[in-house]
């Protein structure tokens, strides 16, 4: 059997999911249609495949995939189609099912908290399993928000006796003073992508009144210093905008029975020019240290929607593309060789 030859497979999507896996206006479909260059047909919850063999066993599987996800109570999304397509793509053995196992807590509407990617599950597993975790990636890669899920997890399981969520209040382009009210308004808008997980897993007033206690604390960097941190989880967000004082300092606080989770994204740094990012250093001074982890997200993690990604994706070319023409400009130009 060759290339141009063409195959025919059926399989059974239950009515109760047809919509569900289809998407809205048959988008999933068509998208896997114009992806492998295939014929899907709905002959009564019966849905045939033709194409050439290999499309065929590709989109056979995803379907199915997508199919058991569906039944599963979980809404089907266009990054899911996305993701699995590009699995398929480069014959990967990660398969949606393993990933959608995983679920780490609900929100307070009931919906499952889960990683939806093989590089967020790599992130969730090295939490479980490792006292210091560094979530890099790109924005949309739910670096905070899967931190903020195994938090409050730990914290209602009692694992740890209390959160403390904290970042830099780094100014991007406007002045702390110039906003209104005393410093906690101040740096409040900083610290707000922190309140809106907490307040969509945890529920408003479960954290108002654990915050009262004390038992959740949501507070700029610099009010770390001086402190040891025992029976706590301790999320350092948003963590290349750091100075390596302010991260050594940080790192340093971490007492006994605690868990650490620091995220960030290198390519969004709000520090002033020529100011090295603790971020950056810390990945160099720490790699290899037994207990530290070290977990990269890329581009094919984001799960904001699919514009995001492709925003992300053409955002990295461009800066690959510059670093490129900046070195081949510093090599003709004999920059940066000893005379």
């Amino acid at each position: 059997m060759t290339d141009r030859e063409t195959r025919t497979e059926s399989i059974t999507v239950p009515t109760q999911d047809q919509q569900n896996v289809f998407g809205r206006f048959d988008h999933h479909i068509k998208k896997l249609e114009q992806t492998f260059g295939v014929s899907i047909v709905d002959r009564n919850g019966e849905i045939r495949i033709s194409g050439s063999p290999a499309s065929v066993d590709k989109t056979r599987t995803i379907l199915q995939e997508l199919t058991q996800l569906s039944m599963r109570g979980n809404i089907i999304e266009e990054q899911n189609v996305d993701y699995a397509i590009s699995m398929s793509m480069e014959e990967n053995e990660d398969h949606l099912l393993e990933i959608d196992q995983d679920c780490i807590c609900h929100t307070i509407s009931g919906k499952p908290v889960k990683p939806k990617t093989m590089g967020q599950k790599q992130y969730v597993d090295a939490i479980r399993e490792n006292m210091i975790v560094f979530g890099l990636g790109p924005a949309g890669t739910g670096k905070t928000y899967l931190a903020m899920a195994m938090a409050i997890t730990a914290f209602k399981n009692q694992e740890v006796e209390r959160i403390i969520l904290t970042r830099p209040a780094i100014e991007a382009g406007e002045k702390l003073g110039f906003l209104p009210g005393d410093l906690q308004s101040k740096v409040d808008p900083y610290l707000r992508p922190l309140y809106d997980a907490l307040y969509q897993i945890m529920g408003a007033e479960p954290f108002a009144r654990n915050m009262e206690k004390g038992l959740i604390e949501v507070a700029p960097l610099a009010y770390m210093r001086g402190r040891t941190l025992d029976n706590a989880y301790i999320i350092l967000d948003e963590a290349q905008n750091t100075t390596p004082a302010q991260m050594k300092m940080f790192l340093t606080r971490i007492g006994f029975g605690s868990k650490v989770i620091v995220t960030g994204d290198a390519s969004q740094k709000d520090l002033a020019p020529g100011t090295s990012s603790g971020l950056d250093v810390a990945l160099r001074v720490l790699h290899g240290i037994e207990g530290i982890a070290f977990c990269k997200m890329t581009s094919r993690d984001v799960v904001r929607h699919p514009l995001v990604q492709k925003i992300v994706k053409a955002y990295e070319s461009y800066e690959a593309k510059e670093s490129g023409n900046t070195r081949r400009k510093n090599r003709n130009t004999g920059y940066g060789k000893n005379k």
